[in-house]
């Protein structure tokens, strides 16, 4: 037999398949992350709005996910008072009402609701990627040690 006629074919499938795992492993946290950050960011939670403040976690996120930073915005200074002497005596004005905002078209609210589910499909899929790839693969242990550094990298890259 000649030499090439004894080598065994390359299992391409199963190659594919731990490629698969361990790119999978490592890039969970991520999706993770951009999954959940977009799905806030679809009805705008991450901004503060006339009536509405996010909470400053949310408000992070939406930097992370959009700057790559990992911290508030920084608030415009306001505008400094004139001195007391150069204002001018109050005007009457009316309080008019001001007028509601009118309702998003529906096409752009069955959009939001959709890609909002596409967010939750994504994670959910994504989490039970993870539990495949940690608890049923072959290559449990390096499949949770890519996770730890999907997880630990992206947060040292931050501190940097």
């Amino acid at each position: 037999m000649t030499d090439t006629a004894a080598r065994k074919p390359i299992a391409w499938p199963m190659l594919i398949r731990k490629a698969h795992l361990f790119l999978g492993m490592l890039i969970a946290p991520s999706v993770l992350l951009f999954a959940i950050t977009g799905g806030l960011q679809i009805f705008r939670l991450q901004e503060s709005h006339e009536g509405y403040t996010p909470p400053p976690i949310v408000e992070k996120l939406g930097r992370m996910h959009m700057d790559q930073v990992y911290a508030l915005k920084k608030k415009r200074a306001e505008p400094a008072a004139a001195p007391a002497e150069t204002v001018a005596a109050p005007v009457a004005v009316e309080t008019a009402t001001p007028e509601p905002k009118p309702a998003p078209p529906l096409s752009k609210q069955l959009l939001q609701w959709f890609f909002t589910l596409v967010a939750v499909g994504l994670v959910l899929s994504t989490l039970l990627g993870v539990w495949m790839g940690a608890m049923v693969s072959r290559s449990r242990v390096t499949a949770r040690w890519l996770l730890l550094a999907g997880v630990v990298l992206p947060v040292l890259m931050l501190l940097v």
